[in-house]
């Protein structure tokens, strides 16, 4: 195809922006220059498309209403290419910023929607290669920023425990389709707390893995210092077994540490928590504004029983923890304008393995449906350039030197407890957000929810959450964080209370589905 060469006019408009005063003959000038360097561009164009992949030929459908009442399947598939392996006869819903070869990709976003890839995500290669059975793509919310399920372009996806209420974001189907029965496991993403939430809200367990113990090359990205990948499932067993398949180095994804200690997560499963520390985390609770009293006790309940089975239970204090939603807001508006819509996704100055097709295809995409975004997605777009552009990235740069201090605060705690605990979400599953709210609402649901789930984005530390029980009949998250590279801690206790309460319940399903506005 080759680049266009630029025109006077182009580069006259490039350099206003970048405040270069150039007269008509430096234009000329640089025209040429900028024309003739444009060769090295169109040979690497040319090589890039002799080796590029072709998406394979696989088949998907999207569902009907009536097959998918919750609203959390974007398409179906039935995947597999191995009877064998530890997820034999398991069936695997996919989070829809995860790439699956040959099955169209919308992101939750209109910016996306249309977007084929022609290679897998590794953490697809892996569960296809442990024998699953992927059974489709499941809906998030646009471009991945909420932790409400009301911002996804195809639709709300609804809580199986009450129709009327939001599942959590941004890995809303994930969690809605485990909790409903629909799938045994599921692999989300979480930047904000974007597995955790809606594992809480539906009564599910998900984990965040440390901070790339879990490849996330072929995922979009939103901010790289943030980005997890990991399992939605309906139990811990299920979780440790899911990360088992899908930890360790590809050797594509910068955000790995050089030895990011992949092991055996079933492993010591069932061992005994007798003298575990258990740190109840007080800056966790009474949050002024969001904290439901009834969510504070029904997740202190849950410290009483890991009591009772003979973990040591104290209270706890890091005050940095409620600076820490202050660092991700910083890190993630100026850090995501940067990465996920300037940079397309992907931005640049890292190594690893890109999709220049997404890239263009997305780049493109948001362009023409920049007015069809979610208001979370503006409101992103509209703080972070202005931040950037008036400050030049300071702020970014700050949070992210911060972040240490965050991190450290956490540590040394975690030095006098095993692990630390505390309410996934300080609320209940909210209500869909009414038309009469307009765009505060639509920002205030999407972005109120993760004060104790963020701050481990930041610092990398592995979470859990799991049911903590039910307040008015709706789940309640317990969340379980360990120090980082200690994902089997997180497990291990998790495990323990779900074996001490006897499992975890399941909503009542077929109730009919409301109406949000």
């Amino acid at each position: 195809m080759g680049m266009s060469p630029p025109t006077n006019a182009d580069l006259r408009e490039i350099a206003r922006r970048y405040h270069l005063r150039l007269d008509e003959s430096d234009l000329d000038s640089f025209r040429g220059l900028v024309t003739a360097a444009l060769i090295s561009f169109d040979v690497v164009e040319a090589l890039y498309r002799a080796a590029r992949p072709v998406p394979p030929a696989r088949q998907h459908r999207r569902p009907d209403a009536h097959e998918n009442p919750l609203g959390a399947w974007y398409v179906r598939t039935d995947l597999s290419h191995s009877v064998d392996g530890p997820l034999a006869g398991r069936t695997v819903a996919v989070k829809d910023n995860i790439e699956v070869a040959g099955v169209p990709m919308a992101n939750g976003s209109q910016a996306v929607e249309g977007f084929v890839p022609a290679l897998d995500a590794t953490v697809v290669s892996r569960v296809l290669d442990a024998g699953a059975t992927i059974t489709g793509k499941a809906v998030c919310e646009d471009l991945c920023f909420s932790a409400g399920s009301h911002t996804s372009a195809c639709g709300p996806v609804r809580n199986p425990w009450d129709r009327d209420r939001m599942s959590g974001g941004s890995s809303s189907g994930c969690a809605a389709l485990v909790a409903a029965g629909e799938v045994d496991l599921a692999i989300g993403g979480d930047q904000g707390g974007s597995i955790r939430i809606p594992a809480a809200f539906c009564g599910v367990v998900g984990h965040k893995p440390t901070h790339g113990l879990v490849p996330y090359t072929g995922a979009f990205p939103i901010e790289a210092t943030l980005d997890h990948l990991g399992p939605i499932t309906a139990t811990t067993r299920d979780a440790a077994l899911l990360l088992t398949v899908l930890a360790g180095p590809d050797g594509q994804d910068p955000r790995q540490d050089p030895d990011p200690r992949p092991r055996d997560y079933l492993d010591g499963l069932d061992a005994d928590v007798a003298g575990l520390r258990v740190g109840v985390l007080d800056e966790g609770f009474g949050l002024p504004g969001l904290s439901d009293p009834d969510v504070d006790r029904a997740v202190l309940a849950a410290t009483r029983v890991l009591a009772e089975i003979g973990a040591s239970v104290r209270r706890v204090s890091v005050p940095w923890h409620r600076h820490g939603q202050h660092l991700w807001s910083v890190i993630a508006t100026e850090g995501a304008t940067a990465q996920m819509i300037d940079g397309n996704a992907y931005g640049m100055n890292w190594v690893g393995r890109y999709d220049p097709e997404l890239i263009a295809h997305y780049g493109q995409g948001r362009l023409d449906h920049a007015d069809a975004l979610s208001e979370v997605v503006k409101f992103v777009v509209l703080g972070g350039r202005y931040s950037i552009e008036r400050y030049h990235g300071r702020y970014y740069a700050m949070a992210r030197n911060l972040a240490p201090t965050l991190a450290d605060a956490y540590d040394r705690a975690l030095a006098e407890v095993d692990v630390l605990v505390m309410p996934t979400v300080p609320c209940l599953p909210q209500r869909f957000p009414c038309g009469a709210g307009g765009r505060e609402e639509q920002v205030a649901r999407a972005l109120e929810l993760i004060p104790n789930t963020a701050p481990f984005d930041v610092t990398g530390h592995p979470a859990i959450s799991v049911p903590a029980g039910l307040v008015d009949g709706l789940p309640v998250g317990l969340m379980i964080v360990a120090p980082r590279h200690a994902d089997h801690l997180c497990l291990r206790l998790a495990h323990a209370y779900e074996t001490a309460v006897g499992g975890f319940p399941a909503p009542a399903l077929g109730q009919p589905a409301m109406a949000t506005d």
